[in-house]
Protein backbone atom coordinates (compact mmCIF):
# COMPACT_ATOMS: atom_id res chain seq x y z
CA UNK A 1 0.00 0.00 0.00
CA UNK A 2 1.13 3.62 -0.55
CA UNK A 3 2.05 5.61 2.52
CA UNK A 4 -0.34 8.10 4.12
CA UNK A 5 1.43 11.46 4.17
CA UNK A 6 0.39 13.50 7.21
CA UNK A 7 1.19 16.98 8.49
CA UNK A 8 0.62 18.08 12.09
CA UNK A 9 -0.35 21.54 13.32
CA UNK A 10 0.59 21.71 16.99
CA UNK A 11 3.35 19.41 18.32
CA UNK A 12 1.89 19.00 21.80
CA UNK A 13 1.07 16.00 23.95
CA UNK A 14 -1.48 14.53 21.53
CA UNK A 15 0.99 14.78 18.65
CA UNK A 16 3.64 13.19 20.85
CA UNK A 17 1.41 10.22 21.66
CA UNK A 18 0.45 9.83 18.02
CA UNK A 19 4.03 9.86 16.68
CA UNK A 20 5.14 7.40 19.37
CA UNK A 21 2.08 5.24 18.73
CA UNK A 22 2.73 4.99 15.01
CA UNK A 23 6.23 3.64 15.74
CA UNK A 24 4.96 1.38 18.53
CA UNK A 25 2.26 -0.25 16.40
CA UNK A 26 4.49 -0.54 13.35
CA UNK A 27 6.62 -2.91 15.46
CA UNK A 28 3.67 -5.08 16.52
CA UNK A 29 2.18 -7.73 14.25
CA UNK A 30 -0.43 -9.15 16.61
CA UNK A 31 -2.27 -8.35 19.87
CA UNK A 32 -2.90 -4.84 18.59
CA UNK A 33 -4.66 -3.14 21.51
CA UNK A 34 -6.22 0.30 21.22
CA UNK A 35 -7.20 0.38 17.55
CA UNK A 36 -10.48 -0.36 15.84
CA UNK A 37 -8.61 -2.60 13.37
CA UNK A 38 -4.95 -3.38 12.80
CA UNK A 39 -5.67 -3.16 9.07
CA UNK A 40 -8.17 -0.82 7.40
CA UNK A 41 -8.51 -1.43 3.67
CA UNK A 42 -4.86 -2.46 3.52
CA UNK A 43 -3.56 0.46 5.59
CA UNK A 44 -1.72 -0.30 8.84
CA UNK A 45 -0.46 2.22 11.42
CA UNK A 46 3.07 1.92 10.05
CA UNK A 47 1.83 3.23 6.69
CA UNK A 48 1.27 6.65 8.28
CA UNK A 49 4.25 8.92 7.66
CA UNK A 50 4.55 12.35 9.26
CA UNK A 51 6.08 14.56 6.57
CA UNK A 52 5.56 18.03 8.05
CA UNK A 53 4.95 19.60 11.46
CA UNK A 54 4.14 23.15 12.55
CA UNK A 55 4.48 24.71 16.00
CA UNK A 56 5.23 28.10 17.57
CA UNK A 57 7.32 27.13 20.61
CA UNK A 58 11.05 27.95 20.38
CA UNK A 59 11.91 24.61 22.06
CA UNK A 60 10.33 22.78 19.13
CA UNK A 61 10.71 25.01 16.06
CA UNK A 62 13.82 24.03 14.11
CA UNK A 63 14.12 20.79 16.09
CA UNK A 64 13.77 17.28 14.58
CA UNK A 65 10.27 15.99 15.17
CA UNK A 66 11.48 12.90 17.06
CA UNK A 67 13.07 15.24 19.64
CA UNK A 68 10.42 17.97 19.61
CA UNK A 69 7.67 15.59 20.74
CA UNK A 70 9.54 15.17 24.06
CA UNK A 71 10.31 18.89 24.54
CA UNK A 72 8.63 20.96 27.29
CA UNK A 73 5.88 21.68 28.02
CA UNK A 74 4.94 18.20 26.73
CA UNK A 75 4.44 15.87 29.67
CA UNK A 76 2.57 12.78 28.47
CA UNK A 77 3.74 9.29 29.36
CA UNK A 78 6.22 7.61 27.02
CA UNK A 79 4.88 4.90 24.76
CA UNK A 80 8.05 4.30 22.77
CA UNK A 81 11.16 6.40 23.44
CA UNK A 82 13.11 4.80 20.58
CA UNK A 83 11.81 6.97 17.75
CA UNK A 84 13.93 6.66 14.60
CA UNK A 85 14.89 9.81 12.69
CA UNK A 86 11.85 11.18 10.89
CA UNK A 87 13.65 13.52 8.54
CA UNK A 88 11.14 16.18 9.60
CA UNK A 89 12.11 19.46 11.25
CA UNK A 90 9.36 21.36 13.03
CA UNK A 91 8.48 24.54 11.13
CA UNK A 92 7.29 27.86 12.50
CA UNK A 93 3.53 28.12 12.26
CA UNK A 94 1.21 31.10 12.59
CA UNK A 95 0.35 32.16 16.13
CA UNK A 96 -2.89 34.11 15.57
CA UNK A 97 -5.02 33.33 18.65
CA UNK A 98 -3.20 30.06 19.39
CA UNK A 99 -1.63 31.33 22.62
CA UNK A 100 -3.89 32.72 25.35
CA UNK A 101 -2.59 35.86 27.06
CA UNK A 102 -2.74 34.35 30.55
CA UNK A 103 -0.23 31.64 29.58
CA UNK A 104 2.57 34.23 29.96
CA UNK A 105 1.99 34.25 33.72
CA UNK A 106 3.25 30.68 34.08
CA UNK A 107 6.82 29.30 34.05
CA UNK A 108 8.19 28.06 30.71
CA UNK A 109 8.13 24.40 31.71
CA UNK A 110 4.33 24.61 31.94
CA UNK A 111 3.54 27.09 29.19
CA UNK A 112 4.46 28.12 25.65
CA UNK A 113 7.54 30.14 24.70
CA UNK A 114 6.85 31.72 21.32
CA UNK A 115 9.74 31.48 18.85
CA UNK A 116 11.08 34.67 17.32
CA UNK A 117 10.80 33.47 13.73
CA UNK A 118 8.70 34.26 10.70
CA UNK A 119 5.93 31.77 9.91
CA UNK A 120 6.45 29.53 6.91
CA UNK A 121 4.19 29.42 3.86
CA UNK A 122 1.94 26.56 4.99
CA UNK A 123 0.26 26.04 1.62
CA UNK A 124 3.64 25.79 -0.09
CA UNK A 125 4.85 23.21 2.43
CA UNK A 126 1.69 21.12 2.09
CA UNK A 127 2.01 21.09 -1.69
CA UNK A 128 5.76 20.48 -1.86
CA UNK A 129 5.55 17.54 0.54
CA UNK A 130 2.52 15.99 -1.15
CA UNK A 131 0.57 15.95 2.12
CA UNK A 132 -2.64 13.92 2.15
CA UNK A 133 -4.00 14.93 5.55
CA UNK A 134 -3.41 17.76 8.04
CA UNK A 135 -4.08 16.97 11.70
CA UNK A 136 -5.15 19.99 13.72
CA UNK A 137 -3.89 19.74 17.32
CA UNK A 138 -3.93 23.48 18.13
CA UNK A 139 -5.01 24.67 21.60
CA UNK A 140 -8.72 24.91 22.43
CA UNK A 141 -10.09 28.32 21.52
CA UNK A 142 -7.78 28.89 18.54
CA UNK A 143 -10.68 29.94 16.32
CA UNK A 144 -8.73 32.19 13.96
CA UNK A 145 -5.75 29.86 13.69
CA UNK A 146 -7.87 26.79 12.93
CA UNK A 147 -9.74 28.61 10.19
CA UNK A 148 -6.41 29.68 8.70
CA UNK A 149 -5.19 26.08 8.51
CA UNK A 150 -8.57 24.98 7.09
CA UNK A 151 -8.16 27.57 4.32
CA UNK A 152 -4.65 26.23 3.67
CA UNK A 153 -6.13 22.75 3.24
CA UNK A 154 -8.72 24.01 0.78
CA UNK A 155 -6.05 25.83 -1.23
CA UNK A 156 -3.68 22.85 -1.31
CA UNK A 157 -6.20 20.00 -1.72
CA UNK A 158 -5.28 18.48 1.65
CA UNK A 159 -7.81 16.78 3.94
CA UNK A 160 -8.31 18.15 7.45
CA UNK A 161 -8.88 16.10 10.58
CA UNK A 162 -9.94 18.67 13.14
CA UNK A 163 -9.21 17.35 16.63
CA UNK A 164 -10.36 20.41 18.59
CA UNK A 165 -13.73 22.12 19.19
CA UNK A 166 -13.64 24.79 16.51
CA UNK A 167 -16.53 23.85 14.26
CA UNK A 168 -15.30 23.11 10.73
CA UNK A 169 -16.50 19.64 9.68
CA UNK A 170 -19.75 20.17 11.60
CA UNK A 171 -20.35 23.56 9.98
CA UNK A 172 -22.48 23.34 6.83
CA UNK A 173 -20.63 26.09 5.00
CA UNK A 174 -17.15 24.67 5.67
CA UNK A 175 -18.31 21.13 4.84
CA UNK A 176 -19.80 22.38 1.56
CA UNK A 177 -16.55 24.14 0.62
CA UNK A 178 -14.52 20.96 1.20
CA UNK A 179 -17.06 18.96 -0.81
CA UNK A 180 -16.93 21.42 -3.71
CA UNK A 181 -13.12 21.12 -3.71
CA UNK A 182 -13.33 17.31 -3.74
CA UNK A 183 -11.62 16.96 -0.34
CA UNK A 184 -12.72 14.63 2.50
CA UNK A 185 -12.94 16.16 5.97
CA UNK A 186 -13.23 14.73 9.52
CA UNK A 187 -14.18 16.52 12.76
CA UNK A 188 -14.79 18.13 15.15
CA UNK A 189 -13.17 17.64 18.61
CA UNK A 190 -11.69 14.17 19.07
CA UNK A 191 -13.61 11.75 21.28
CA UNK A 192 -11.13 9.65 23.23
CA UNK A 193 -11.11 5.87 23.32
CA UNK A 194 -12.46 5.60 26.88
CA UNK A 195 -12.85 9.20 27.97
CA UNK A 196 -15.21 11.34 30.00
CA UNK A 197 -17.49 12.12 27.06
CA UNK A 198 -18.07 8.58 25.82
CA UNK A 199 -18.64 7.28 29.37
CA UNK A 200 -21.05 10.13 30.10
CA UNK A 201 -22.89 9.43 26.85
CA UNK A 202 -23.12 5.74 27.69
CA UNK A 203 -24.49 6.31 31.19
CA UNK A 204 -26.96 8.95 30.02
CA UNK A 205 -28.21 6.62 27.29
CA UNK A 206 -28.50 3.77 29.83
CA UNK A 207 -30.68 5.96 32.04
CA UNK A 208 -32.77 6.93 29.02
CA UNK A 209 -33.13 3.38 27.62
CA UNK A 210 -34.12 1.98 31.02
CA UNK A 211 -36.89 4.52 31.47
CA UNK A 212 -35.09 6.60 34.11
CA UNK A 213 -35.76 10.33 34.12
CA UNK A 214 -32.38 12.07 34.17
CA UNK A 215 -32.89 15.34 36.06
CA UNK A 216 -29.38 16.69 36.68
CA UNK A 217 -25.86 15.80 35.66
CA UNK A 218 -22.37 17.23 35.80
CA UNK A 219 -18.92 16.34 34.51
CA UNK A 220 -15.92 18.06 36.11
CA UNK A 221 -12.44 17.47 34.75
CA UNK A 222 -8.99 18.35 36.08
CA UNK A 223 -5.57 17.92 34.48
CA UNK A 224 -2.06 19.31 34.48
CA UNK A 225 -1.11 19.59 30.80
CA UNK A 226 -1.05 22.75 28.67
CA UNK A 227 -4.56 21.98 27.42
CA UNK A 228 -5.97 22.45 30.92
CA UNK A 229 -3.71 25.45 31.56
CA UNK A 230 -4.93 27.04 28.32
CA UNK A 231 -8.55 26.44 29.30
CA UNK A 232 -8.23 28.45 32.52
CA UNK A 233 -9.26 31.29 30.23
CA UNK A 234 -13.00 30.62 30.23
CA UNK A 235 -13.48 32.76 27.12
CA UNK A 236 -11.78 30.01 25.10
CA UNK A 237 -14.24 27.37 26.31
CA UNK A 238 -17.45 28.30 24.49
CA UNK A 239 -17.10 25.76 21.67
CA UNK A 240 -15.62 23.13 24.02
CA UNK A 241 -18.63 23.24 26.33
CA UNK A 242 -21.04 23.14 23.38
CA UNK A 243 -19.21 20.15 21.90
CA UNK A 244 -19.14 18.10 25.11
CA UNK A 245 -22.67 19.01 26.17
CA UNK A 246 -24.26 18.24 22.80
CA UNK A 247 -22.45 14.89 22.72
CA UNK A 248 -24.25 13.87 25.92
CA UNK A 249 -27.60 15.53 25.20
CA UNK A 250 -27.83 13.77 21.84
CA UNK A 251 -28.32 10.40 23.59
CA UNK A 252 -31.52 11.55 25.34
CA UNK A 253 -35.07 11.54 23.96
CA UNK A 254 -35.74 14.80 25.81
CA UNK A 255 -32.71 17.03 26.47
CA UNK A 256 -31.98 18.14 30.03
CA UNK A 257 -32.68 21.85 30.63
CA UNK A 258 -29.49 23.88 30.25
CA UNK A 259 -29.47 24.91 33.92
CA UNK A 260 -29.46 21.25 35.00
CA UNK A 261 -26.45 20.05 33.01
CA UNK A 262 -22.85 21.17 33.48
CA UNK A 263 -20.09 19.61 31.40
CA UNK A 264 -16.63 20.99 30.94
CA UNK A 265 -13.10 21.49 32.26
CA UNK A 266 -12.94 22.49 35.88
CA UNK A 267 -9.38 23.28 36.92
CA UNK A 268 -5.66 22.99 36.28
CA UNK A 269 -3.64 20.85 38.69
CA UNK A 270 0.05 21.00 37.60
CA UNK A 271 1.23 17.78 39.28
CA UNK A 272 -1.38 15.74 37.38
CA UNK A 273 0.56 16.45 34.17
CA UNK A 274 -1.16 14.58 31.30
CA UNK A 275 -3.35 12.56 33.65
CA UNK A 276 -6.98 13.62 33.42
CA UNK A 277 -9.34 13.01 36.32
CA UNK A 278 -13.08 13.20 35.71
CA UNK A 279 -15.76 13.45 38.37
CA UNK A 280 -19.22 12.62 37.06
CA UNK A 281 -22.65 12.59 38.69
CA UNK A 282 -26.07 11.69 37.28
CA UNK A 283 -29.24 12.29 39.30
CA UNK A 284 -32.55 10.83 38.20
CA UNK A 285 -35.81 9.15 39.15
CA UNK A 286 -36.84 5.53 38.70
CA UNK A 287 -40.20 3.79 39.24
CA UNK A 288 -42.51 5.74 41.53
CA UNK A 289 -40.35 8.89 41.25
CA UNK A 290 -37.84 7.29 43.63
CA UNK A 291 -34.41 9.03 43.40
CA UNK A 292 -31.34 7.33 41.95
CA UNK A 293 -27.85 8.85 41.92
CA UNK A 294 -24.76 7.59 40.11
CA UNK A 295 -21.22 8.87 40.68
CA UNK A 296 -18.06 7.94 38.82
CA UNK A 297 -14.37 8.86 38.97
CA UNK A 298 -12.24 8.29 35.88
CA UNK A 299 -8.46 8.61 35.79
CA UNK A 300 -6.77 8.28 32.39
CA UNK A 301 -3.71 9.55 30.54
CA UNK A 302 -5.34 12.16 28.33
CA UNK A 303 -3.23 12.21 25.16
CA UNK A 304 -2.72 8.48 24.47
CA UNK A 305 -6.48 8.11 25.01
CA UNK A 306 -7.08 9.86 21.70
CA UNK A 307 -4.21 8.35 19.70
CA UNK A 308 -5.95 5.20 18.52
CA UNK A 309 -9.01 7.12 17.39
CA UNK A 310 -6.83 9.39 15.27
CA UNK A 311 -4.91 6.51 13.71
CA UNK A 312 -8.29 5.01 12.71
CA UNK A 313 -9.52 8.39 11.44
CA UNK A 314 -6.37 8.98 9.38
CA UNK A 315 -6.71 5.62 7.65
CA UNK A 316 -10.43 6.11 6.93
CA UNK A 317 -9.70 9.57 5.56
CA UNK A 318 -7.09 8.14 3.20
CA UNK A 319 -9.56 5.46 2.07
CA UNK A 320 -12.03 8.26 1.27
CA UNK A 321 -9.36 10.06 -0.75
CA UNK A 322 -8.59 6.85 -2.63
CA UNK A 323 -12.30 6.44 -3.43
CA UNK A 324 -12.77 10.03 -4.57
CA UNK A 325 -15.13 10.87 -1.69
CA UNK A 326 -15.41 14.49 -0.58
CA UNK A 327 -16.98 16.56 2.18
CA UNK A 328 -17.52 15.69 5.83
CA UNK A 329 -17.18 11.95 6.46
CA UNK A 330 -20.26 11.22 8.54
CA UNK A 331 -19.41 7.74 9.79
CA UNK A 332 -15.86 8.09 11.10
CA UNK A 333 -16.62 11.60 12.40
CA UNK A 334 -19.55 10.26 14.44
CA UNK A 335 -17.35 7.46 15.81
CA UNK A 336 -14.20 9.46 16.66
CA UNK A 337 -15.44 13.02 17.26
CA UNK A 338 -17.58 14.72 19.93
CA UNK A 339 -19.18 17.21 17.55
CA UNK A 340 -19.70 15.56 14.14
CA UNK A 341 -21.96 17.00 11.49
CA UNK A 342 -24.62 14.57 12.76
CA UNK A 343 -24.76 12.73 16.10
CA UNK A 344 -25.41 8.98 16.28
CA UNK A 345 -25.37 6.48 19.14
CA UNK A 346 -21.84 5.12 19.52
CA UNK A 347 -22.78 1.55 18.56
CA UNK A 348 -24.54 2.87 15.44
CA UNK A 349 -21.55 5.00 14.54
CA UNK A 350 -19.22 2.01 14.82
CA UNK A 351 -21.39 -0.06 12.49
CA UNK A 352 -21.48 2.87 10.05
CA UNK A 353 -17.67 2.88 10.01
CA UNK A 354 -17.61 -0.88 9.39
CA UNK A 355 -20.01 -0.34 6.46
CA UNK A 356 -17.78 2.45 5.13
CA UNK A 357 -14.71 0.22 5.34
CA UNK A 358 -16.55 -2.54 3.46
CA UNK A 359 -17.57 -0.02 0.78
CA UNK A 360 -21.27 -0.28 1.67
CA UNK A 361 -21.53 3.34 2.82
CA UNK A 362 -20.49 6.37 0.79
CA UNK A 363 -19.44 8.47 3.79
Amino acid sequence: MPEIRVAIAGVGNCASSLVQGIVYYSRKSEDVIGLMHADICGYKPGDIRIVAAFDIDRRKVGVPLEKAIFAPPNCTKTIDADIPPTGVTVLMGHVFDGVAAHMKQYPPERSFVVADEEPVDVVKVLKERNVDILLNYLPVGSEQAVRYYAECCLESGVSLINCIPVFIASDDDWARRFEEKGIPLIGDDVKSQIGATIIHRTLAKLFNDRGVKLDNTYQLNTGGNTDFLNMLNRERLTSKKISKTEAVQSTLDVPIPAENIHIGPSDYVPWQKDNKICFMRLEGRIFGDIPINCELRLSVEDSPNSGGCIIDAVRCCKVARDRGISGALESISAYTMKHPIRQYPDETAREMVEEFIRGERFR
